[in-house]
């Protein structure tokens, strides 16, 4: 393995969940929660992701570091933050970039997920909070992921990437 791979390999940070929030419908405000069930092949509970192991965005996350960034590409002033349901993600989290869990598999309390893409902004969001919205969340719009073993998730519970076996490098690499 290469000094690059191994620096793409390692991620020493850990996560921690600082919101939780599931869309009983698709146009339905969200719904704050403190805990919930992330369900193998189904998503969360009460949240209308369509159920099925081919649905890659069964789960959405975003950082909580990216609110501000985004807030402030929109032009929001400081004493204005974007709240996370405004972006309609399911599971915020701090202290990990996110883009560092391509192609790998993570836990969030005891659930564990696979990244399954980048979550791109929607039209919707503009719609909902205004012209520039759409290129703002560019880049900053998260992952979405499947949930590979069902569990309880609840506000602070660490998000922790799990190791890439070393015969796994290359499908990891190529993702």
């Amino acid at each position: 393995m290469s000094p690059l791979q191994e620096l793409i390999a390692a991620v020493p940070q850990q996560g921690c969940v600082r919101w939780i929030g599931v869309r009983p419908q698709g146009h339905a405000p969200m719904i704050e929660l403190d805990a919930v069930e992330a369900r193998l092949e189904a998503g969360l509970t009460g949240d209308h992701a369509r159920p099925g192991v081919r649905n890659a965005r069964q789960v959405t996350l975003i950082q909580w570091e990216h609110l501000a960034v985004i807030g402030s590409l929109m032009g929001r002033p400081e004493n204005q933050p974007l709240r996370p349901q405004e972006l309609r993600r399911n599971i915020v989290v701090s202290g990990i970039n996110l883009f560092s869990l391509k192609g790998r598999r993570f836990r969030i309390g005891q659930a564990v997920f696979e990244t399954t893409g980048w979550c791109q902004p929607c039209t919707r969001l503009e719609r909902n909070l205004g012209e520039g919205t759409f290129q703002a969340v560019r880049g900053h719009g998260g992952i979405t992921a499947r949930v590979l073993k069902s569990g309880i998730i609840r506000l602070d519970d660490s998000l922790i990437v799990e190791p890439v076996p070393a015969s796994g490098y290359a499908a990891f690499n190529a993702g």
